[in-house]
């Protein structure tokens, strides 16, 4: 983190616990105040705001969790990338259903998603691949992700074979490697506030499994309360 970075930190340190949450209604759209919560955290100095807890579970209901890069959040729901062969995919295959947390410290805030998750098109997978750097774009290719792998040096040698296998040439989209789109039914929003009275809102969307994704159709597709802390 930056000098500045750490200033803009220790500027913004607490202003969320002053603000709380803005009043809601069954009209409100939950991904419009992920989305201002979301532009918060990136002024706030706090260092790669995109990260988020992924959890997973086997069909026998066994969970598991990691941190994955949001890359979009639109009306659809939040997308990220990742090997479709590791772990994670073959749990989301198995049991199609996920949940993401986000934690903001700086701002005392969290966001937690849940909902079922289906992979993206191959179109859309194959556009953010482009947009990685060379090296990583070999990396998905090296990378037989969640496999035993005997020694650092075999994964190295794996991603020069690599490169010298698209040497000249421009690096494809593995068929093993792609997006998958969290559909969220419930989004419930933590603010930290003094005293441990903290504010909770939890939307949950109105015909869950059934509703389609955030827009204008769907706007008012949303039942809202508060929680206790």
């Amino acid at each position: 983190m930056s000098i500045f970075s750490s200033f803009r930190a220790l500027w913004t340190a607490g202003r969320g616990i002053v603000v709380g949450m803005p009043a809601m209604t069954p009209e409100s759209n939950p991904l419009e105040l992920f989305q201002a919560w979301y532009r918060a955290a990136e002024k706030s100095g706090l260092f790669m705001p995109e990260a988020m807890a992924l959890s997973t579970a086997s069909p026998g209901g066994r969970p598991s969790s990691r941190m994955v890069l949001l890359k979009t959040a639109d009306e659809r729901g939040f997308v990220f990338f990742t090997n479709y062969e590791s772990r994670k995919s073959n749990e989301l295959d198995a049991n199609p259903h996920a949940s993401l947390l986000f934690h903001w410290p700086i701002l005392q805030r969290q966001v937690r998603v849940e909902g079922r998750v289906e992979r993206v098109s191959r179109d859309e997978s194959d556009a953010y691949f482009q947009s990685r750097s060379r090296r990583s774009q070999i990396g998905a290719w090296a990378s037989r992700q969640s496999r035993p792998l005997a020694s650092r040096a075999d994964l190295e040698e794996a991603a020069r074979a690599q490169e010298a296998a698209f040497r000249g040439q421009d690096v494809p989209l593995p068929p093993h490697w792609g997006g998958w789109l969290v559909r969220p039914e419930r989004m419930e929003f933590w603010q930290g506030r003094p005293f441990r009275l903290h504010d909770r809102l939890v939307f949950v969307r109105a015909g869950g499994e059934a509703a389609g994704g955030f827009d204008e159709k769907n706007r008012a597709k949303w039942e809202v309360e508060r929680l206790y802390p």
